[in-house]
């Protein structure tokens, strides 16, 4: 049974309510943090080892380090809440059902940071969450934890519910910065980066909701006790959305030392996946990350287990490896089509660019429309390598990571499916049904467990 920090009360009636959250223990952190100097929180966060959640991973710690302090500019911290990545829906999740949790984790860090205004910046399709949060805000104010002098302690704190437009670029930190500030959603050019010159040129700490809630646990329990939890640098737990071929898809929290068979078999998280069929791959981390066949998948290049944490998913690199990402967790089973998924995937980032940069508006339409085509039984192998090369002119050449999210699902499809790609081009009458294991002339091994 993995420990649980974040989901531990998830389970009690009314814990959406200031008065049931606060039975529970909630905003103790808060009190404990208001004794606390502000630098002191910081290094308890760096101790715990806490890394951002929403996908890159980044020490906490040493991003709120970063932050500069010039005599008389505001700082500010915003919460980024645009969950639009496909496959992820954990922090929906904490919003909707544990709001005070992102609230406390926001006054402690603001704290931290010296910022006396805060953002929750949350994607616009998220059309009844923004009610919870700001009834919780409310709820804190009346209670004394946010507005002027809180606690009698001298600070002052507004949270303010800022509803996004349904941009997918606009959970890039700096084009979220771009659409706060009522501009069109398009990312920055860093440096300079928005711990020097972030919302309206001041300095600002962007950090997902996971990370954010993240602190009160830290707080309670103290940084050294929280990197006790996991492994190596990946410490505390973590929320996984679960989704796909799989018979319990959901939010589970681990705590990063299980195998990523134990998750997908475990009764206590996935349970398996539906009607006996056979694991084929996975996309581990949210669409943005590559796609891994389950031999990889649950074993590494050196026949050791894969963990579900950072080191152990990227374990040799993308050659072989893959990411955690946000936490995305997507199973195909034996019957899935790799082809049409990747292809569905491009159709996504084509439509999510934002045109800024030229290999991202004329690259990413250009996979989908290659993938479309061999989908549809018209390909030719020179497409295989004429997507190989668009994905790799698209990588690593634009301003925002939303080049690589496109060209990363498409380079490892070809990398480990390239068979399955060959197969839809030689068998063009056959595109009524996916291309599934019983299509390999040597079907992927997997673990006991999943045969």
């Amino acid at each position: 049974m993995s420990k649980k920090l974040l989901l531990k009360d998830a389970h009690i009636e009314g814990i959406r309510t200031y008065e049931v959250y606060r039975k529970q223990g909630g905003y103790e952190a808060v009190e404990k943090a208001f004794k606390m100097a502000p630098d002191a929180i910081t290094e308890e966060v760096k101790t715990s080892g806490l890394r951002g959640r929403g996908g890159a991973g980044f020490p906490t710690g040493m991003k709120w380090s970063f932050l500069a302090k010039p005599e008389g500019v505001p700082r500010y911290l915003v919460v980024n809440a645009d969950e639009s990545e496909p496959g992820t829906f954990k922090d929906r999740y904490l919003m909707e059902h544990i709001p005070h949790l992102l609230i406390e984790g926001m006054i402690i860090s603001s704290f931290a940071l010296g910022a006396h205004t805060a953002y929750i910046y949350i994607r616009g399709e998220f059309a009844w969450i923004p009610d919870i949060l700001e009834q919780a805000i409310e709820e804190a104010r009346a209670a004394g934890f946010l507005g002027k002098n809180i606690l009698g302690t001298g600070f002052d704190l507004e949270i303010y519910v800022h509803r996004g437009a349904g941009a997918y670029i606009c959970g890039e930190e700096t084009a979220l910065l771009e659409s706060l500030e009522g501009k069109r959603g398009n990312p920055r050019l860093k440096p300079p980066f928005p711990a020097v010159k972030g919302l309206w040129e001041s300095p600002t700490v962007v950090n997902n909701v996971e990370t954010i809630a993240a602190v009160v646990p830290i707080i309670n329990i103290t940084g050294a006790e929280y990197a006790k939890i996991g492994v190596g640098r990946s410490t505390g737990t973590k929320l996984i959305s679960a989704c796909g071929n799989i018979n319990k898809p959901g939010v589970y929290e681990i705590d990063m030392t299980i195998t990523v068979e134990e998750f997908i078999y475990s009764d206590e998280y996935c349970g398996g996946i539906p009607n006996g069929k056979k694991l084929k791959a996975c996309i581990p981390g949210g669409s943005s990350v590559p796609i891994v066949p389950a031999n990889l998948l649950l074993k590494t290049i050196n026949g050791e287990p894969r963990y579900m944490n950072y080191e152990s998913l990227s374990d040799g690199g993308f050659a072989t490896g893959t990411m955690m990402g946000s936490g995305g967790f997507i199973v195909l089973d034996e019957d899935q089509s790799v082809v049409k998924h990747t292809m569905t995937l491009a159709h996504f980032y084509a439509h999510e660019s934002c045109g800024q940069c030229t290999p991202c508006r004329e690259g990413t339409p250009w996979l989908y429309k290659i993938l479309k085509k061999i989908h549809s039984g018209q390909g030719t192998l020179a497409d295989i390598d004429l997507l190989w090369d668009v994905q790799r002119k698209i990588e690593g050449n634009t301003i925002c990571p939303l080049g690589d999210a496109a060209a990363w699902p498409v380079a490892a499809a070809i990398r480990h499916f390239r068979d399955e790609f060959e197969w839809y081009i030689d068998n063009p009458e056959s595109q009524t049904r996916n291309y599934g294991l019983a299509n390999y002339a040597d079907p992927i091994p997997v673990a006991a467990k999943a045969e």
